[in-house]
């Protein structure tokens, strides 16, 4: 008789799995189990259990949701983590992450801004603003300092959670700021390149308050993989504040009278947003060509 569980994380041939609470280790049945990305952290197998907490798993179900890369399935909320300093954060490459976590079909986009106790006040109101107003809730948080890490807990109450962004954001020092017991491995950031190094060697689900959080290795860039350019005007949500282009579809570049390029040039669209919208837009066309 086989059980259902959730696959914690992957390493060579032996997949970790979670079975009612308990933590299992499981081969697999058949050649197409084997093939690359059919088995995933996140996602939920049925499990044939046998001795000294072994099993073997026959199947996988339905994935509802899957994160490209790091490659996590069966998400239901993501956090972008950006650092407000140390490194500093770049407009483009935070829309870079937030349109893959768009595209992935994860319900639940949170943007957390870490090392906020780096900068003061009016420069977090102004970091954070651009996101705000395309609706995303935004957590400035300091892991050195706990503030914020209360909030953020209550984020990721019962939800499977992804910790994505870009090394040095500070992805690690939040989870161990808010369960020390995890015991991540934390890097310092680098003088010489301004990024973090890579602290985090693959991705794992983590238990975590009702719930799984996943730490997942930092990349400075993303490619946008997948991403066709006239979908990329969905994964800014705030576009659709902004109805009424001349023409349909608009690709909200080079088209005269574009209600969302107006709304960029009056100061009614962040302009770091609709900066990052062009710079990727021109990043995928280059790439199709």
């Amino acid at each position: 008789m086989h059980q259902y569980g959730r696959i914690l994380k992957v390493y060579n041939s032996v997949v970790h799995v979670s079975v009612d609470g308990a933590e299992m280790l499981c081969k697999l049945r058949g050649k197409s189990m084997r093939r690359r990305d059919a088995l995933l952290p996140g996602d939920v197998v049925r499990v044939v259990c046998g001795t000294d907490s072994e099993g073997v798993i026959e199947g996988a179900e339905p994935r509802t949701s899957l994160l490209a890369r790091p490659r996590v399935a069966n998400l239901t909320q993501i956090v972008i983590t950006a650092a407000a300093a140390s490194p500093d954060p770049h407009p483009l490459v935070v829309s870079r992450f937030l349109v893959l976590a768009e595209h992935s079909g994860i319900r639940n986009i949170v943007l957390c801004i870490n090392k906020i106790d780096l900068i003061d006040g009016e420069a977090a109101a102004r970091l954070c603003a651009p996101y705000e107003a395309a609706g995303y809730p935004v957590l400035p948080v300091s892991a050195a300092e706990g503030t914020g890490i209360a909030a953020l807990r209550e984020r990721l109450s019962g939800e499977i959670t992804v910790f994505a962004g870009p090394s040095g954001a500070g992805k690690s020092s939040l989870l161990n700021a808010m369960d020390s017991s995890l015991g991540l491995a934390v890097g310092a950031v680098s003088e010489k390149i301004g990024r973090g190094r890579h602290t985090t060697r693959r991705a794992e689900l983590l238990p975590f308050a009702d719930g799984y959080v996943v730490d997942t290795p930092g990349f400075t860039q993303q490619e946008l993989t997948g991403v066709a350019a006239d979908d990329l005007a969905g994964c800014f949500p705030e576009f659709l504040h902004f109805l009424g282009c001349r023409f349909t579809p608009c690709s909200h570049s080079h088209e005269p009278d574009c209600a969302v390029k107006a709304a960029a040039e009056e100061g009614r669209l962040a302009c770091e947003r609709y900066d990052a919208y062009i710079a990727l837009l021109k990043e995928i066309r280059s790439a199709r060509k």
